[in-house]
Parts: structure tokens; sequence; C-alpha cells
């Protein structure tokens, strides 16, 4: 079975919440599959943003690319609506001065969900 990058805009993905956005760098771009593009915020922390996916999905694996991100929440919902978040997983990340944090996390989720968020905690 192919996988599939079910976190993009062209499989209907959306960010359907942002608690920070740039006109150069639109929240959107977390979901366009374009290496290019990235989201910024604004330097205050947390800051989150809520992923929904077009119909129940299974992950098996979250791969985060980021920069300056300490600590990383990833909270799941089984409902259809972005409500009844439960922690997933959260993680410190390595600080890497300056370059791109890579950081692959493999999942054993047992059932489906829809909305994702992600809260950056903190910062280096």
């Amino acid at each position: 079975m192919r996988k599939v990058d079910l976190c993009l805009s062209s499989e209907g993905t959306e960010v359907i919440l942002a608690t920070s956005s740039d006109e150069k760098h639109p929240p959107e771009n977390i979901i366009d599959g374009n290496p290019e593009t990235f989201w910024t915020t604004t330097g205050m922390f947390p800051q989150e943003f809520i992923i929904c996916f077009h119909k129940h999905v299974r992950i098996e694996r979250l791969v985060i690319q980021s920069y300056f991100v300490r600590t990383l929440r990833i909270e799941k919902s089984t409902s259809k609506e972005p409500v009844d978040f439960e922690q997933w997983v959260e993680r410190d990340l390595v600080h890497t001065e300056g370059q791109l944090q890579n950081e692959e996390i493999v999942l054993m989720l047992q059932g489906h969900l829809m909305p994702v968020a992600a809260t950056m905690i903190s910062t280096f």
C-alpha cells in the first residue's frame, strides 16, 4: 500500500486555526507541500495551529520541520469538530543552532482521527 502525505492541502486538509499569521508566510504554508514556504509566528509563545482532515485518517508517523522550537505538544481528536482534544505526544526538540529541526515521531494510534492540534510551547 502506498504511503500518502495526508497533511497536504491537495489531500483536502485545511488549517482551520492559527494563533498568528504573517502576510508573507501564512498558516496555509504548513500544508502546501512546498519545502521553500513556511508559516512564521509572532515570537510570542505558546503558538498553536489546528489541522483538519476531510475524512477520518490513521496516522503512523509525524514529521515536524521547524526552527528554534524547544517543546512541542501534539493533541488529537476523534470528533469531526475541533473539540475534545487529548494530548497525544509532547516532545522536547534538539537545539540545532539555527539549522532546520527535523523530528520524526512514530506513533501507535488506535482508531482514526480528524483534527490535530500542534502547540509550540517554548523556543530556544
